[in-house]
């Protein structure tokens, strides 16, 4: 079972990866922990990546393809894996089909509004990588870490003008893909507007019939 996961930033596709993940035994595969992984162990691939994102570029096409297509032979993905973050343009998305075959692709559907009410209550502890939000999630003590302590950080990124420039991106870039893969009949719609259980039990009973 070779899923996609597609949708916008704060549609919630991590935390549903993370349960389909242990509830049917396959990995998640997220381009963003591919690079950090790869940086951190100094590989080839990692050093370039490490210099591109010095210079604040984008990592090219080549490299972020080459990161999945070796992460694809190895062999946890032997019964299947979700890719989360790729593909994000029709070029990568092309290049896949030549290496891996796709079972289904789950689009994370969720209204502008919710998606800026999520993104902007995010709060994160940079020691513990702990995860919270103002209104789903929050920690015991107002502004601090369960587990360190430590103050949290509102991301850079999850400002809301920030988000609406990711929203723009994400416009331009990946969701052609939907039309892609509508094209290639192996899209699947998702609404991520209810609560995480209540999204999982929904794509538990998709991937049932897959």
């Amino acid at each position: 079972m070779n899923l996609i996961f597609l949708g916008p930033p704060g549609a919630g596709k991590g935390t549903i990866a993370v349960k389909v993940k242990e509830a049917f035994g396959i990995p998640h595969i997220s381009t963003g922990d591919l690079f950090r992984q790869h940086i951190r162990e100094e590989s080839e691939l990692g050093m370039q990546v490490k210099q591109i994102l010095a210079r604040g570029d984008l990592v090219p096409d080549e490299v972020t393809i080459e990161m999945v297509r070796q992460r694809l032979q190895d062999g946890d993905t032997e019964n299947g894996y979700i890719l989360d973050g790729f593909p994000r343009t029709i070029g990568q998305a092309e290049t896949l089909e030549g290496f891996s075959k796709i079972s289904g692709v789950l689009n994370f559907e969720l209204s502008r509004e919710s998606i800026i009410r999520r993104l902007s209550g995010r709060r994160v502890a940079k020691e513990s990588g702990r995860v919270y939000h103002l209104d789903f999630n929050p920690p015991r003590v107002p502004g601090r870490c369960d587990e360190t302590g430590e103050p949290l950080i509102q991301r850079p990124d999850d400002q809301p003008e920030a988000i609406t420039k990711r929203l723009e991106v994400y416009d331009e870039q990946t969701a052609p893909l939907i039309d892609f893969y509508k094209g290639r009949e192996l899209l699947i719609s998702v609404d991520a507007e209810p609560a995480p259980d209540r999204v999982f039990t929904d794509v538990e009973n998709i991937l049932k019939d897959i």
